[in-house]
């Protein structure tokens, strides 16, 4: 087992090819992470696309024993995970949070192994006789984000090997002592070359994305990269999961009891400290419970502690980088000189140690404004008023992205009703954001497409095959 500091050990570097990794809460030096070159990417891809064969070449089962095994070694050295996790990322250990997001690497490695995809027979009618099978499409390049380093890499790694596909992996530059320290846990259990890891900046992913010898990428990002990432895939027309930006509309229909929502509604919304795709970026409200629904979530968000990680009490924690700073800095701003009205945070020490935003809910908020219509990925919620339903149904698919989208009402029939006309890959009822390793999710619009998770996930890293006769 590795405690934090033998396993930054294992994966930091020194000298003129490394980059000081400093925690956002408190500034402090983590470590060192390495920078790669283009050729330690080329390495990396000639050591999958080698190993590539005898790692499909095993049968079904001994595949999914290894992946069993790995999930066993990540659960069993889970608190040094956790520890570094929280420091890079600023996540606090508890809630939704460091401890749950290694959690959940091991629930997804587990659930992905034993999902099953059977042959299908396609068609038996006496005269035809066709089965479906789904073979391994060869090298997957797994290009992961900043905010869930370990458990986003997960969903990309886990069913490329089911599969028995090999993984190239390049984590955020912002996180690569998580996305490196997972998969040097995760290789105490594969076999050489199944999975490698590069460290650095864009060049890099950008490079992994042009190689011909890649053939398929999974990328979860902004809608900006996914696009050049479609350019560059060309040269061989490799397979794209691409999971992208998302401004997620949540509609409250008027017969809730804003108390008991408000719980939902926050988590819903500031999950991970408001940097989440799929999290609920701007709420809809209707006139006539308005200022109850205000009054609730700013009494429930009042009690959720903000603070350094490793504090077991917190439950909220900095932005990332300084960059995500500025935007939610600068979109907040925006609406204060609007006119809108600052129910709660607002006003950040800039010159304090740390990316810390205070929760912010912003009332009373034109739908047009740029804290509504822009992706803030941060600790501030935008409540428009509403007094139309159709007009808030409008106004929830009036933009280009369709990422999730949730529906909150008394009424489970009334609100799926409301929740089938809104365009997005995945509408919620009476909760937003949850997810489940068995139920396919993926983006609408401008937020990407192809799967993950489940059945379609493990269709998504594979070559369908007809067998007929």
């Amino acid at each position: 087992m590795f405690t934090a500091s033998t396993l930054l050990a294992a994966i930091t570097a020194d000298g003129p090819d490394s980059r000081e990794i400093f925690d956002p809460a408190t500034g402090e030096l983590i470590g060192r992470a390495p920078v790669n070159t283009d050729a330690d990417v080329d390495r990396a891809i000639d050591t999958a696309v080698a190993a590539q064969a005898s790692w499909a070449g095993l049968s079904n089962d001994e595949r999914v024993a290894i992946l069993h095994r790995a999930a066993d070694a990540v659960e069993a050295n889970a608190e040094a995970l956790v520890e570094i996790l929280s420091r890079e990322q600023g996540k606090p250990l508890n809630g939704p949070n460091a401890r749950f997001e290694v959690g959940a690497c091991v629930t997804w490695l587990r659930v992905t192994a034993d999902t099953p995809l059977p042959v299908e027979t396609v068609i038996d009618d006496g005269d035809t006789y066709a089965e479906m099978h789904y073979r391994p499409l060869g090298t997957v390049g797994a290009i992961t984000p900043w905010n869930w380093p370990m458990m986003i890499a997960i969903w990309q790694i886990a069913p490329s090997l089911r599969m028995g596909n090999t993984v190239v992996q390049k984590p955020s530059e912002y996180t690569p002592l998580s996305g490196l320290a997972l998969v040097h846990v995760l290789n105490t259990e594969l076999p050489a070359g199944v999975l490698t890891a590069v460290s650095g900046g864009g060049e890099l992913g950008a490079r992994i994305v042009a190689s011909e010898r890649i053939d398929k990428i999974m990328f979860t990002g902004s809608t900006r990269t996914g696009k050049r990432i479609v350019e560059a895939s060309s040269g061989n027309l490799k397979r794209l999961t691409l999971e992208l930006g998302g401004n997620d509309a949540g509609i409250v229909l008027d017969d809730v009891d804003p108390k008991a929502i408000a719980e939902g509604l926050f988590w819903g919304a500031f999950i991970n400290t408001g940097q989440t795709c799929a999290a609920l970026k701007r709420l809809y409200v209707p006139n006539a419970i308005y200022d109850e629904v205000v009054a609730a979530l700013a009494e429930f968000a009042a009690n959720v502690p903000m603070g350094v990680g490793l504090s077991e009490e917190n439950l909220l924690g900095p932005l990332q980088n300084q960059m995500q700073f500025d935007v939610v800095d600068r979109l907040v701003e925006s609406a204060k000189a609007s006119g809108a009205r600052v129910v709660m945070g607002g006003t950040p020490d800039r010159d304090a140690t740390g990316f810390f935003y205070p929760t912010t809910l912003v009332a009373d908020i034109d739908p047009a404004a740029a804290l509504v219509v822009e992706e803030q990925f941060g600790p501030a919620l935008p409540i428009v008023r509403y007094t139309d339903l159709d007009e808030a149904v409008r106004l929830a698919n009036a933009l280009d992205v369709g990422l999730g989208g949730s529906v909150w009402s008394a009424d489970k029939n009334r609100a799926r009703e409301v929740a089938a006309r809104i365009t997005a890959g995945t509408v919620w009822i009476n909760s937003h954001g949850s997810i489940h390793p068995a139920v396919p999710f993926g983006g609408a619009k401008q937020s990407g497409y192809g799967q993950e998770f489940g059945t379609a996930g493990l269709k998504s890293v594979s070559q369908p095959q007809v067998i007929q006769g």
